[in-house]
């Protein structure tokens, strides 16, 4: 199959000012810093020529001693971008009650796993537990597990969920675990040790939690999943329709990609886009839930940046909360992409055991779990500089010219025989009593 030279689409990419190239150890950034993933790159191309821009993501974002994610915390006013969990502890109260309706539906299982997918500060978990901590039977039920590949967020999360900043003794146990990718657990045959968690705790809500580097490390049970803001960060292949040659990927440099026919199997044969970006990674983590889910039970929640299938060209880099360059400083800003949400749709129908709901947007999903009445309960008896913080938060997650539109909710459920859409997805059948 064939693939097209960054030079000839790099508008498609990083926009039409100038062209800005990596690409046989020469750059045309204006703002370049050479740096070790900056080298890497320039060696990679010139061993093996053509560069993805799914492996150009994947190396920039978690290159273990360089990698964006892999080495700060790139939260809040102080890094690059801030999340709703963040901004309002109602974003996480409102997907905390969610987890508790669904699970109640299916009988309440116990054990049961709360798995977050990029749990970035540990913010969001910490709002739910509390959650949960009002509702004593799945309190009792539940224990956490955080999928994080980068140990310097590892530890943001974990003294967040404690309560307690961690000792030496205690980092160090967390850079040993990490390192080794082992637990302390063995097999039947004491040669062979299993891949499982790197990092066990006890948060500060008396609950069980453990982190691990890959979904596929967690154990099976009854699992509630959620991904807030995580499928946006993962490697995406991009697609350019030509006069001559049909589809055609997106390299750093020209070469040959078998990439095309694979991954554009879901675009149907009427789609008028002229460029087209696909997310592998996460179609095979999005199958990987579908069949934990089929097996044990459970659901998966998913919030991100993301549109139903119409989006064309959607990578960016975000820098101190300003548009950043694509190929500018690799390694110093982050880089994402919308989520295909129809993509996603397709995997769940491609299994035939998955339901799925949605895009929702992010307004329309609190506002049919009763954020509003929330906020009036979290208002009263507070002084004028409390509300005031209250409602700018609401505002701020809710209104829809910030991102109460521009960030959208996908579900995936056990296939039911019936198609009514679950609680967020359609409006409230009756009202919360304000106490």
């Amino acid at each position: 199959m064939s693939s097209l030279t960054f030079s000839k689409i790099t508008h498609c990419l990083v926009g039409r000012n100038g062209l800005r190239l990596l690409i046989h150890g020469r750059s045309y950034c204006t703002k370049l810093k050479e740096n070790k993933i900056m080298k890497g790159l320039m060696n990679k191309i010139k061993a093996t020529g053509p560069l993805t821009v799914a492996d150009y993501m994947r190396e920039v974002l978690t290159s273990p001693s360089e990698g964006y994610y892999m080495t700060r915390d790139v939260f809040g006013q102080e890094g690059d971008f801030i999340t709703s969990p963040e901004i309002s502890q109602m974003f996480g109260e409102m997907i905390g009650i969610w987890f508790v309706d669904e699970w109640m539906k299916n009988k309440s299982p116990s054990p049961v796993q709360l798995v977050e997918l990029g749990p970035g500060r540990g913010t969001l978990a910490d709002d739910i537990l509390r959650v949960f901590k009002n509702f004593q039977e799945i309190n009792e039920s539940v224990s956490l597990h955080m999928v994080e590949i980068s140990p310097a967020l590892a530890q943001i999360q974990i003294e967040k969920l404690t309560g307690e900043n961690l000792t030496s003794e205690q980092s160090s146990k967390l850079t040993d675990g990490y390192n080794s990718g082992l637990s302390d657990l063995e097999t039947n045959d004491s040669s062979e040790k299993i891949s499982k968690h790197y990092y066990q705790c006890k948060t500060k809500y008396g609950i069980n939690a453990y982190w691990y580097k890959l979904l596929h490390d967690v154990p099976q049970e009854h699992s509630l999943y959620l991904a807030h803001e995580f499928f946006d960060a993962l490697p995406i292949c991009k697609f350019q329709k030509t006069a001559d040659k049909g589809w055609c990927e997106i390299c750093i440099v020209p070469g040959s990609t078998p990439n095309t026919t694979g991954y554009l199997r879901h675009i149907k044969p009427g789609d008028k886009r002229e460029h087209i970006e696909v997310a592998p990674y996460s179609g095979m983590i999005i199958l990987q839930i579908a069949e934990r889910i089929k097996q044990n039970g459970g659901c998966a929640l998913i919030a991100d940046y993301g549109h139903n299938g119409d989006k064309t060209d959607t990578l960016r880099s975000f820098k101190q909360h300003r548009l950043h360059d694509v190929l500018c400083d690799p390694g110093t800003a982050d880089l994402t992409a919308d989520v295909d949400f129809s993509f996603f749709r397709h995997l769940c129908l491609s299994t035939k055991s998955i339901s799925s709901f949605g895009p929702v947007t992010q307004r329309e999903f609190l506002q049919n779990m009763g954020i509003h009445l929330r906020l009036k309960m979290l208002m009263q008896g507070k002084d004028q500089a409390t509300k005031k913080t209250l409602i700018s938060g609401f505002d701020m997650i809710t209104n829809p010219e910030k991102m109460g539109d521009r960030f959208k909710f996908f579900t995936m459920l056990q296939k039911k025989d019936y198609d009514d859409p679950p609680s967020g997805f359609n409006n409230l059948s009756f009202q919360i009593p304000v106490r």
